[in-house]
C-alpha cells in the first residue's frame, strides 16, 4: 500500500523487493471503501489516507524509484473513483510517464471496461483484469479478452487477506483460464505461506503476496509513521522466505 507507514519507506521497499527478485510489484492507491480488501489493506489504506497520500504522490514514487534503476514491472492496484476524480486521459497520461506498466481496478467490471482499456492501450499500458471461480466460462471470455501481461486469478470468494489453507477452486480457475489466454496467470487472495506459494506456482506462474507482506509491516510498525532502521530490510527477508528453497 503507497504511503503506509509513509512514502519514503514505500520507495526503499520497492527497491528492496526489487533486489530479492519480485517479478512484479503491486503497489496499492489508498481508498476509503476497499470492498475487496480484507482488514490488513484496509487498514493499512486507511493510516496512508491519514497522512494525505493520493494519486499525484503515488506518481512521483513510481518516477522517483525508475530513476534509481528499477526496472521490475508496478502495477498500481486501484479501485475506480480515485481514478475517475483524477481524470481518467490525465491518470492514464500520468501513469505511462511515471513508468508505471499496468493498472489494476479492483471494482471495474468487464463490461465498463473498454472505453477505459483503450486508454490505456494508446500509451501501452497493460489493463490486467480479476478472474473469480464464480464466474462462468463467457464471462471468463470476457475477462480474458480485455486482459494484458496476465490475468489475476482470485483464489476464493471473498475479500483479500491472508488464510491458513487454499481451495481447490484457485486450481480449478486456473484450469479453466490456460483454455482460453496464453497469457501468464497469478494466483492471489489468501497465499501467506512458503508452502502455499508452492503449491501455487504448481499450477499457475505467479503467487501473490500482498496481503501477507502488508501484515508484517504492520506487525513491526503497527501505529507510527517513523519506523527502524532496519525494518525494509527485514521485510525483505520475510518476503524472500515466503519463495519455495
Amino acid at each position: 500500500m503507497a504511503g503506509d507507514p509513509n512514502l519514503q519507506t514505500t520507495e526503499k521497499l520497492i527497491l528492496e523487493l526489487t533486489k530479492i527478485g519480485a517479478s512484479v510489484i503491486e503497489l496499492g492507491i489508498p481508498f476509503s471503501d476497499p470492498v475487496a480488501d480484507g482488514a490488513t489493506i484496509q487498514r493499512a489504506g486507511e493510516r496512508a489516507l491519514r497522512s494525505g497520500i493520493g494519486v499525484e504522490e503515488i506518481l512521483k514514487t513510481v518516477s522517483d524509484v525508475r530513476k534509481q534503476g528499477c526496472e521490475t514491472p508496478i502495477i498500481l492496484f486501484s479501485y475506480f473513483n480515485p481514478i475517475l476524480q483524477f481524470g481518467l486521459k490525465i491518470f492514464v497520461k500520468k501513469a505511462k510517464e511515471s513508468g508505471a506498466d499496468g493498472i489494476l481496478v479492483t471494482d471495474l467490471v468487464p463490461e465498463e471496461a473498454e472505453d477505459f482499456h483503450a486508454l490505456l492501450r494508446a500509451e501501452d499500458l497493460s489493463l490486467i483484469t480479476l478472474a473469480a471461480p464464480t464466474s462462468g466460462d463467457e464471462r471468463l471470455k470476457k475477462i480474458v479478452a480485455l486482459a494484458d501481461g496476465f490475468v489475476y486469478a482470485v483464489s476464493r470468494a471473498g475479500v483479500t487477506g491472508a488464510r491458513t489453507d487454499l481451495s481447490s477452486e484457485a486450481e480449478n480457475l486456473v484450469s479453466r483460464l490456460r483454455k482460453i489466454t496464453d497469457l501468464p496467470i497469478a494466483v492471489g487472495f489468501g497465499i501467506s505461506t512458503t508452502e502455499q506459494v508452492a503449491e501455487v506456482w504448481r499450477y499457475a506462474d505467479a503467487a501473490v503476496v500482498g496481503s501477507a507482506i502488508v501484515a508484517e509491516m504492520m506487525r513491526l510498525a503497527p501505529n507510527q509513521q517513523e519506523v527502524e532502521d532496519d525494518f525494509v530490510e527485514k521485510i525483505g527477508k520475510f518476503a524472500e522466505n515466503l519463495l519455495p528453497k
